[in-house]
């Protein structure tokens, strides 16, 4: 039979089915990540860091004041790190001096995840950096297709200004790239850069990321090659991410603008941990039927029902997560975002006693820090094989955003950023 010449017909062009086993969804392993640790010099006291806003000359006395009682209050320790740039006097927020910074820590950092997996840089498929406030140009992720000589047609992405929560969005799109393209693998590097965001004003909301951020990166090699299974730490199973930026209130509560003064920072809104909750109830809601035992979802399904649809009083059900997960890294903000976390997903002190320790030691480094709290676990009581790792960080935006991790063995890897590392009771 003869066809016209508008080729076949509609019934000719039926798409070819794969079967059912080649369109499942490429395994995302981790074959191995680092946290980065500072040099000594770097190293920040509660008394060094008061002494140096004291003698910069930027902050009035109120000012002074203020910053004494948030790091006396605010959960860090003696031993956390700020870059040369803000510790020399007077300070010297530089470009040099941020390049400096960020050289640093993702070359150290990629370095030291590269000869733990024995992977040449060359070998590298995609690189993907986060960095909210720092974005020179070249990128950073060409900084580092730079220093380690990395091929031309390595495939990089550069994501900026999204927050602490930015991490857990850069394994999210490895994910998705990994699920697209067979035979890669794939290096993310989250870090923050400290140096040309320190904050000279004398605004309380502005103020208060100085006396909690410090200097933290972390880089982690993903693979989705079914070799790399025998080799891989864990086997990424979910991310969710949830924005709440339609809301003015949500979208403005982190927000870098200038002071009355024109003096740049990030203010930080007093309303801030109201919509963290509600941000985490979103996240939650979405992620519970992915993890939580039949149990649990049918719990939360009849007090919904009960509330929504038979009109009954009472509080909505918060599902018991601590049967979905042996390890939770939740992001180390501050002490009140993990008090407040402990409190609100029903947590035990023991579960959220690595991000205590994490936020003590090493401060709040941002998108970095869900890995500082896993290397605390790893390199303290270790994870068994089938454990599953809950790793939860909130953003600007606002975001709240989820990742799931299940244990391929048993991991004991001694971290050297943990190995010296006094710990809070």
């Amino acid at each position: 039979m003869e066809l016209s010449r508008g080729g076949a017909q509609p019934q000719d062009r039926c798409p070819v089915q794969r079967p059912k086993v080649l369109r499942r969804p490429r395994p995302v392993y981790l074959l191995n990540y680092s946290v980065y640790k500072p040099p000594e010099e770097w190293r920040i006291t509660h008394e060094r860091f008061l002494e140096n806003s004291r003698v910069c000359g930027a902050f009035n006395e109120a000012s002074i004041a203020f910053q004494t009682k948030m790091v006396a209050n605010g959960g860090l320790g003696q031993d956390t790190y700020l870059p040369e740039g803000v510790l020399v006097r007077p300070p010297q927020p530089t470009m040099a001096n941020a390049r400096k910074e960020a050289e640093m820590v993702l070359f150290d950092s990629v370095r030291d995840v590269l000869r733990a997996t024995n992977v040449h840089p060359r070998n590298v498929d995609i690189v993907i950096v986060n960095c909210s406030l720092f974005n020179p140009t070249p990128s950073l992720s060409a900084m580092i297709v730079h220093h380690f000589k990395m091929r031309p047609n390595v495939i990089t992405y550069n994501l900026s200004g999204m927050g602490c929560s930015a991490g857990i969005i850069s394994i999210g799109l490895a994910k998705e790239l990994l699920q697209m393209h067979p035979n890669k693998n794939c290096i993310v590097v989250s870090t923050e850069n400290i140096t040309q965001n320190w904050y000279f004003g004398n605004e309380r909301s502005m103020l208060i990321p100085n006396c909690l951020f410090r200097v933290g990166g972390a880089a982690i090699l993903l693979s989705n090659k079914a070799t790399d299974y025998w080799r891989a730490k864990y086997e990424l199973q979910h991310v969710v991410r949830t924005h709440m930026g339609a809301s003015d209130e949500s979208y403005k509560c982190v927000y870098q603008r200038e002071d009355e003064n024109g003096k740049v920072g990030v203010h930080l809104s007093k309303d801030l941990m109201t919509i963290a909750g509600r941000s985490l109830k979103a996240n939650i809601t979405t992620l519970g039927p992915l993890v939580l035992p039949f149990s649990e979802q049918l719990l939360f399904l009849a007090n919904l029902i009960s509330r929504k649809v038979l009109g009954m009083k009472g509080k909505s059900y918060v599902p018991d997560f601590k049967k979905a997960f042996e390890h939770v890294c939740i992001h180390t903000g501050g002490r009140g975002v993990i008090d407040e976390m402990e409190k609100q997903l029903r947590m035990t002190p023991a579960l959220m006693q690595p991000s205590r320790d994490a936020l003590h030691r090493y401060g709040n480094v941002s998108s970095s820090s869900i890995w500082y709290v896993l290397a605390s676990i790893e390199t303290k009581k270790g994870v068994k094989r089938g454990d599953r790792v809950w790793q939860i960080a909130f953003g600007s935006g606002f975001k709240c955003n989820s990742a799931v991790w299940r244990a391929l063995r048993h991991v004991h890897t001694q971290h050297e950023a943990w190995l010296d590392a006094p710990t809070k009771a």
